[in-house]
């Protein structure tokens, strides 16, 4: 049988992947790569060993593993089915053992040290000397050093967490698909956009049923809470919604992600105090810009003594908007994105509906390939012909300024029943260099915006082309990078707390007039976004800014210290943290059935555990980074060439604080993100 995810020729074969292929071809790289390693190491000696003879030779067997289990992973979260995703856990176990053998490698470690310690070393570029570091750091992240015991204790601990995550999010997916509600009186659908209802009426009549039928597709989900005159209505979607993979709500107990979470932290801490550290938040900091737990708790306390002062205006406002104009005198959580967009309609005269006829897809993805253009030189076209996992899927290729190809990615914008929630870039091929040829490197671009109704084109809410932007600023850091060798390029080395400064770096683009003119024009007039709805937007821009900012610090302050305290004693301990969490920090207190945690998938199944502050640590980052823009002009040609070669093409060669200083020219400074989002700098409590 020829095995389409062997077939490393180009790009991945997604119209001949089968579900039988995925368990013998990663079976198979692992015994090859297992034999390969063998060889290298006993080709040499510790005095021998150099880049060439070992380094670089990894460097491509690793490049295969990746290049096949990335589509496997990927069509896991696109395309998910019962047969994909056994075969997928079937791998976990299989892959959790190679890395944590090749971390345990005595032999490896020693032969890696040598080509360190050897006074060719300074012969090599800063970027092989980056990778090398790398390595040795992460040999004693993955217990080199531990007693053989101990050694097999860590690797049952990553094998099973790997096991635990997966379940989580499959727990999550299966919740999300899980509940729905068919609706067959339109006087309960009163304050509904049209687009919405078609929405609905389209996917009742995909399922063949009559009337309207909604979800909690995050589109279809936020178009009830946002406009549902019906407070009923409201009250059972916020549940089911709230209340998903969890002991509680209308599938109670169904896909409960309890025992998940409490499993996982106590591996997490187990596996942390196995190399030493106090606790997992410290191990994760391992590999972050932020030095101790002091200095992020620090970091999220400054902020919320900033922000609440804000936010308690904020709801104080909308709970006297609510009883007045509403007459909800016990504003409710299921009343917050309701009593909002009424508010901000009362306030601004906008709404998300007003703006959506202007945020057209088509115009918004060719204005966001002009922006880039002009800031980089690049130009972006699309490529047909290409195998895709779903006819919606488009791929495009990037060439800068000499015609030269510099990356590729896949673009899948609409929620679907089979695909996990959000909105995330991920990797498919990653640049690397190997004798001679330079591997262009791929990413696969993924959202849940609204699709298409109809005969008419996907209109988006301006915060749905926000997240677009988001994710392709990633894509563009894992793309236009100019590192030739895969363990730095793009953003593998870049410490996950600086990750997110490319992609909240382009979010601003979406908010500034010059370039707004780009991507919003009327659907069906071609009238560019008017200057009294710009003015309308800017007003608006920082709406609930105190509200949105403390709700982001609650998930950080939440993650973080519950892997700094969590204590393995067999007691559930995550409802209660969170609890006290929102005690110090929310100005609203969610109903007792919230069960928020067991659908955090960015912390309990992603990689942002003990690391969700790094969106508002790379925030601030991001917006001192733009702030250079709004001295020089937001396309300022010097600026984005600044940006282009100390940022988006130096991968993780550098650490990120020399990086942005060298961009900045100076450290970063908290204060332009406060100016942004409306936040006085001497706003306390």
């Amino acid at each position: 049988m020829t095995n389409p995810l062997l077939d490393f020729s180009g790009l991945p074969r997604f119209g001949q992947i089968e579900v039988k292929h995925v368990v013998p071809a990663i079976e198979e790289l692992l015994a090859e790569n297992r034999q390969k390693l063998t060889e290298l190491l006993a080709a040499n000696d510790t005095s021998s060993y150099t880049w060439d003879n070992l380094l670089h030779p990894m460097q491509g067997m690793n490049d295969r593993l990746s290049r096949a289990w990335s589509p496997v992973s990927h069509l896991n979260s696109v395309k998910n089915s019962d047969e994909l995703r056994e075969a997928h856990k079937q791998c976990l176990p299989l892959l959790s053992e190679y890395h944590t053998e090749l971390g345990q490698n005595c032999a490896l470690y020693k032969a890696i040290k040598s080509i360190a310690d050897n006074e060719q070393y300074e012969l090599l570029t800063p970027a092989q000397k980056k990778v090398i570091s790398n390595e040795l750091r992460d040999f004693h992240l993955s217990g080199i050093d531990l007693s053989e015991d101990k050694k097999i204790r860590f690797k049952e601990i990553r094998q099973q967490l790997s096991k635990l995550k997966s379940s989580y999010e499959n727990n999550v997916l299966d919740a999300t698909n899980g509940w729905k509600e068919v609706i067959t009186d339109e006087q309960l659908l009163v304050g509904l956009p049209d687009s919405a209802l078609a929405m609905a009426k389209q996917t009742a009549e995909m399922e063949s049923i009559e009337g309207w039928v909604f979800n909690l597709q995050f589109p279809s989900y936020f178009a009830i809470m946002t406009h549902a005159q019906q407070r009923d209505l409201r009250e059972r979607f916020y549940t089911a919604y709230a209340t998903r993979a969890s002991d509680e709500g209308p599938n109670a107990g169904q896909w409960d992600n309890t025992e998940n979470m409490e499993q996982l932290l106590d591996l997490r801490q187990e596996l942390a105090q196995l190399l030493g550290f106090n606790n997992y938040a410290e191990y994760s900091l391992a590999t972050k810009m932020a030095e101790t737990t002091d200095e992020v708790i620090e970091f999220l306390q400054q902020l919320s003594e900033k922000s609440k002062k804000v936010a308690l205006k904020d709801i104080a406002e909308l709970k006297t908007f609510a009883r007045e104009q509403l007459n909800i005198d016990d504003l409710q959580a299921w009343d917050l994105n309701y009593a909002s967009e009424k508010l901000r309609q009362h306030e601004y005269d906008l709404s998300q509906e007003l703006l959506k006829p202007y945020f057209p897809e088509q115009q918004v993805i060719e204005g966001l390939f002009t922006i880039v253009k002009r800031l980089y030189k690049i130009d972006i076209s699309a490529v047909s012909g290409v195998e895709t996992w779903h006819p919606d899927v488009r791929f495009y290729e990037i060439k800068d300024a000499n015609g030269l190809l510099r990356g590729q990615f896949y673009l899948d914008l609409y929620a679907r029943p089979d695909k996990r929630g959000g909105a995330w870039m991920d990797e498919c091929i990653v640049r690397y260099a190997h004798q001679g040829m330079v591997q262009i490197p791929v990413a696969y671009l993924t959202c849940n915006l609204t699709s298409p109704i109809g005969d008419e084109p996907a209109l988006f809410t301006h915060d749905e082309v926000n997240t677009l932007f988001h994710e392709f600023g990633h894509g563009l850091h894992h793309m236009l990078t100019q590192v030739d060798y895969s363990g730095v390029s793009g953003i593998n080395g870049v410490a996950w707390d600086a990750v997110e400064l490319p992609s909240q770096f382009m979010e601003n683009w979406c908010w500034e007039k010059e370039s707004l003119v780009l991507i919003a024009k009327h659907y069906q007039t071609g009238e560019i976004l008017p200057d009294d709805i710009f003015d309308k937007m800017n007003a608006a821009r920082n709406f609930q800014s105190g509200l949105q900012m403390l709700r982001q610090i609650e998930f950080a302050l939440f993650d973080f210290n519950l892997h700094i305290h969590y204590q393995r004693n067999g007691q559930p301990q995550v409802q209660k943290m969170l609890d006290e969490t929102r005690q110090q920090v929310s100005v609203m207190m969610p109903p007792e059935f919230n069960r928020f945690q067991h659908g955090f998938s960015h912390i309990f199944a992603g990689g942002y555990s003990a690391g969700y502050y790094s969106y508002k640590w790379a925030e601030v980052l991001s917006a001192d980074a733009f702030s250079l823009f709004e001295e020089k002009g937001i396309f300022d040609e010097c600026t984005g060439e600044n940006f282009l070669h100390n940022i988006l093409e130096m991968g993780g060669v550098e650490e990120p604080m020399a990086l942005f200083m060298r961009f900045r020219g100076r450290k970063p400074e908290i204060d332009a993100l406060l100016r942004h989002t409306g936040i006085s700098t001497e706003a306390t409590v």
